[in-house]
């Protein structure tokens, strides 16, 4: 019989802080189906420990550790380019095995943890009961930014790859900065690759802990994985890792993380020079086809909450983001459903909801954007 286990002590694991680089040699490792599994990661990355008795407690110990706080969701959303695509993949589910845990699930199918249990707050994610139907929320909306290169969304701690102009982007689940360690945003490029990274710890890592070497050459213990990209930001790196567990979470130096197995590939993808856009859009309106969707996406304090497995704050809806979407509505805004919008807001599940549907007054309305109906992406 299993103990049951709390995110809590598996972020406290993935605490250890990654950046600056310099090349050496390679290894890779690939996930196996979530109920094919061994056991040995899985102990390894979350260790059973004791719950806090409260929820209050488990929230008070979280913030404490990684002491966030919430950046602003209101004014205006950046239009989508013209002819941008809107949205992508698909919503399917996942039949949980005997052995499967959530972050079995999240890395088999290329989600990070958050991202998963967002989309199944009431399923235990630790043991999810065999058979249990997991929501795997791959349907989503875009990043409004120029779709050249990498564009980064840290609200969605996802990674976009537009590799090839008129499709579908590629897309891996990231780890990102915590607080007062922020990844930034704004648009840079990648200067230079290596695999076998060698992971040199900054001089304020060293002050936080003096027990870290001034190098770590490329290997198991690594920080940096087997590939890292670096980026035209001084000690901001995209890179794999040795801790997976944290993939998904708020809990890097600033650096963006990535699976082994994903790294490995977006690595050989990816030339130097290509272009990244950092932006943090947790609250995402696009049009397609069949209507209007609204994506949120959980803030930086209620992603600690879902880690912890309590209940989230919600965050209400006032009046600038009732603006904010209405803008984003056009012609339609006299039409959304602010009662599903106030919902779609308070859960925070980060998958596409409708809030309004267009009508033959509003042609041409979105045609600055390539709208695809829903099904298309189901």
């Amino acid at each position: 019989m299993r103990h049951p286990r709390t995110l809590l002590t598996a972020a406290l694991f993935a605490l250890t802080a990654v950046c600056m680089a310099a090349p050496a040699a390679v290894f890779a490792t690939s996930p196996a189906k979530p109920a094919e599994k061994k056991n040995t990661e899985k102990k390894a990355a979350a260790k059973p420990a004791q719950k806090p008795k409260s929820a209050k407690a488990a929230k008070a110990l979280s913030e404490e550790t990684l002491k966030v706080t919430n950046k602003p969701e209101e004014g205006s959303l950046p239009d989508y380019p013209m002819g941008a695509r809107i949205a992508m993949g698909k919503q399917t589910t996942h039949t949980a095995g005997e052995e499967d845990t959530f972050l079995d699930i999240a890395r088999h199918h290329t989600l990070g943890y958050v991202e998963l249990r967002a989309a199944n707050p009431d399923i235990d994610p630790w043991a999810p009961p065999p058979g249990q139907d997991v929501v795997i929320p791959g349907f989503q909306l875009l990043p409004r930014a120029r779709q050249q290169g990498i564009v980064v969304n840290l609200a969605k701690m996802r990674l976009y790859y537009f590799r090839d102009p008129g499709r579908e982007p590629i897309s891996y689940p990231i780890g990102i900065g915590s607080e007062g360690l922020d990844t930034p945003t704004g648009v840079t490029k990648i200067v230079r690759k290596a695999a076998g990274p060698s992971w040199y710890p900054t001089e304020r890592m060293r002050e936080a802990k003096p027990w870290l070497p001034r190098m770590v050459p490329s290997g198991a213990a690594n920080p940096l994985g087997t590939h890292a990209l670096y980026l035209g930001w001084p000690t901001f790196l995209i890179h794999g890792s040795n801790k997976p567990w944290g993939i998904g979470r708020r809990v890097s130096s600033g650096c963006m993380r990535m699976y082994p197995e994903n790294v490995v590939d977006f690595f050989s993808m990816v030339p130097v020079g290509t272009r990244v856009a950092v932006v943090d859009q947790p609250i995402l309106v696009g049009w397609l086809d069949d209507g209007l969707y609204l994506e949120a996406n959980p803030t930086q304090t209620q992603s600690i909450d879902i880690e912890n497995g309590i209940d989230i704050t919600p965050t209400p809806l006032t009046d600038k983001m009732r603006d904010m979407i209405v803008e984003a509505a056009g012609v339609a805004g006299h039409r959304v459903n602010w009662s599903v919008v106030e919902k779609t807001l308070r859960e925070r599940r980060g998958m596409p909801v409708m809030i309004a549907t267009p009508s033959a007054k509003d042609s041409g309305s979105t045609s600055s954007s390539t709208v695809r109906t829903r099904a298309q992406y189901n």
